[in-house]
């Protein structure tokens, strides 16, 4: 999280300098990329599934769109999308116009880590999308992004935001790419505020999830840091301000079990 009038960060709850996080972020995402998907099913008991199929149908997604999906190597989200597109073809007339527009559907997965990419690409294959036009593998950093102004009609990011150097810079960048009536969707780990139900999400998530990263992955500290990640990433409210600090409009949330994720949106009006 960042510090306001410093330049020290709090990856977890370690203090580490600045320059250092995007580094360890890096090399803990290498250490699970393996691993990734099978550790959400058992951290989440498999509702992660229901929380992106959530978002997903908050996007709306249509045929010709281009849409960026960011911090999504392993293709969870954009497989989603590509899905719901499918579904909405195979329900309307199969005329010229519609094939024309599914040609020119472009989803973006953008990924700073290679090795959350290539789990993504090898899901694509094994579920017959390899060579699928529609699906485009980019290895970039949010804060910085390699696409033009007003470029992009929807922006995903799931379970990665909380993860970068520089959330403002994320979101500048989320809103410049993003065309008129755009809109920015991100999935996230947040606040529990319920008393009796956060002491009981504390204990699974501070006992529990390390101690399955060992057994499962072989990497209990990674999962602590994911864990502690959580607790110092902005609350909602707080969230949702810096979103319409960012030029969005029309920002709101909602919170999904209580507050252990929350799917905040905002458009670029």
């Amino acid at each position: 999280m960042l510090c306001q009038f410093c330049h020290t960060f709090f990856s977890g709850f370690k203090e580490i300098p600045e320059e250092e996080k995007s580094r360890m972020v890096g090399n803990v995402f290498s250490n699970v990329a393996s691993n990734y998907d099978l550790m959400n099913d058992l951290m989440s008991a498999g509702l992660h599934r229901l929380w992106k199929d959530r978002l997903v149908s908050k996007l709306n997604p249509f045929p010709g769109m281009k849409h960026l999906d960011v911090a999504g190597g392993t293709g969870d989200v954009a497989f989603r999308i590509l899905e719901t597109l499918n579904s909405v073809k195979s329900r309307a007339t199969q005329d010229s116009l519609d094939d024309n527009l599914h040609e020119e559907t472009q989803i973006f997965v953008c990924d700073i880590n290679p090795k959350m990419l290539n789990v993504g690409q090898k899901r694509a294959l094994e579920r017959g999308l390899g060579e699928d036009k529609s699906l485009i593998w980019v290895e970039g950093d949010a804060e910085a992004l390699n696409y033009k102004d007003n470029s992009m009609d929807g922006y995903t990011i799931a379970f990665g935001i909380r993860n970068v150097t520089h959330i403002e810079k994320v979101l500048a960048e989320a809103y410049r790419v993003l065309k008129r009536g755009g809109r920015f969707l991100c999935l996230e780990l947040s606040h529990v505020e319920v008393p009796v139900f956060k002491e009981l999400y504390d204990y699974y998530s501070f006992s529990i999830i390390p101690a399955v990263g060992e057994v499962v992955a072989g990497d209990r500290d990674s999962y602590q840091y994911l864990v502690e990640s959580i607790r110092r990433f902005p609350s909602q409210e707080t969230f949702a301000s810096m979103i319409a600090a960012a030029g969005f409009q029309k920002v709101e949330y909602e919170n999904l079990v209580g507050g252990v994720v929350a799917i905040h949106s905002g458009l670029k009006i």
